[in-house]
């Protein structure tokens, strides 16, 4: 004997629809997990420079990761501001990132108060993607040849000794103001605009030092004609085995390097930064990206968490905008 159907009441049918709901809701999430489309990473300097080799390389990497397409976006002008101003005022999603450096976020800031943004409070620091090793190079001309003679012709020639960087504020500027400050030593500054001119003129020994990224002097140190005193760097180079690092020197102060990192907006979810972190973590240990990061005279980042580098910044920040004050650098 066939029994009716019986309608749902309106209650069975709520509890049907909910648990329909909450089965088909992991799904849901699934395909709007992070990232789901493609990402931007904006580069704040122009093409072939070292932070938009590095934006690249690690572009490539974290798509592969990820699974999605990470498209460079070279926005420079005005020492990274423009780029960096752009994803301060971007959406908080994880959908532009911006490649940061001790440019665009240290020198830049603390140089220009007005830029448009704060490079602690209006970027989440996600990490590191590359360390870069500075050196205290001299001119061949200049007659020491260790960091303690330098030293000591520095004090018995004050103001007769010329130290070149790539401009008023720059990076190459602070690092040989706190140098002098650090072994009480005076030079004089000569700003040129761009590294090739600073390369010249130590060549001709017009300029006499710099403290600066290792990268371009080095293949002028190999040939001789430059002469290497001392490396930022956590261990002795295999490209500059016989120079100490400044913390074997005794200067662990000046013994800090460059790097160049992965910000994202204020705000970005704690999740999406995490997938990042591990993102870049797991990228930064294939020996694809080590041996590229050595041809580009990088080194693997610091493994750290967010905090943790943006602490570091922070204390960097302090260090060079106290440098910057009681040595009167103003921009030009």
């Amino acid at each position: 004997m066939k029994h009716p159907s019986k309608a749902l009441s309106p209650g069975r049918r709520h509890l049907l629809i909910a648990g329909l709901g909450a089965a088909l809701l992991p799904l849901s999430a699934r395909a709007q997990a992070y990232p789901s489309r493609p990402i931007s990473l904006v580069v704040p300097f122009p093409a072939g420079g070292s932070v938009d080799l590095i934006g690249r390389l690690y572009a490539d990497v974290l798509g592969k990761i990820l699974g999605v397409t990470i498209v460079v976006e070279n926005r420079d002008g005005a020492g990274g501001a423009i780029g960096s101003q752009r994803v301060a005022r971007a959406k908080p999603d994880g959908y532009t990132l911006v490649a940061s450096s001790q440019s665009s976020h240290l020198a830049n800031p603390i140089m220009h108060p007005n830029l448009g943004y704060d490079p602690i409070k209006d970027f989440t620091s996600i990490s590191q993607l590359a360390r870069t090793p500075n050196v205290l190079v001299t001119s061949a001309e200049l007659p020491v040849k260790t960091f303690a003679e330098f030293v000591a012709y520095l004090k018995a020639h004050p103001d007769a000794v010329h130290f070149a960087t790539a401009g008023v504020g720059s990076m190459g500027q602070l690092n040989a103001e706190l140098l002098k400050n650090t072994v009480q030593v005076n030079a004089v500054h000569v700003p040129y605009r761009g590294g090739a001119p600073l390369l010249n003129a130590l060549l001709a020994n017009e300029a006499q030092f710099a403290l600066d990224n290792l990268a371009p002097f080095l293949p002028h140190i190999q040939t001789g004609k430059m002469r290497a005193l001392a490396v930022a760097a956590p261990n002795r180079l295999d490209t500059l085995p016989g120079i100490p690092t400044f913390a074997e020197l005794g200067y662990p102060v000046l013994n800090s390097m460059s790097w160049i990192g992965l910000a994202a907006p204020a705000g970005t979810p704690p999740d999406i930064v995490q997938t990042l972190l591990a993102a870049v973590q797991t990228g930064a240990r294939l020996d694809t990206t080590v041996q590229s990061l050595e041809k580009s005279g990088a080194l693997p980042p610091e493994l750290q968490s967010p905090e943790a580098f943006t602490t570091m910044m922070s204390q960097r920040l302090a260090l060079y905008k106290d440098l910057v004050d009681r040595a009167g650098i103003r921009p030009e």
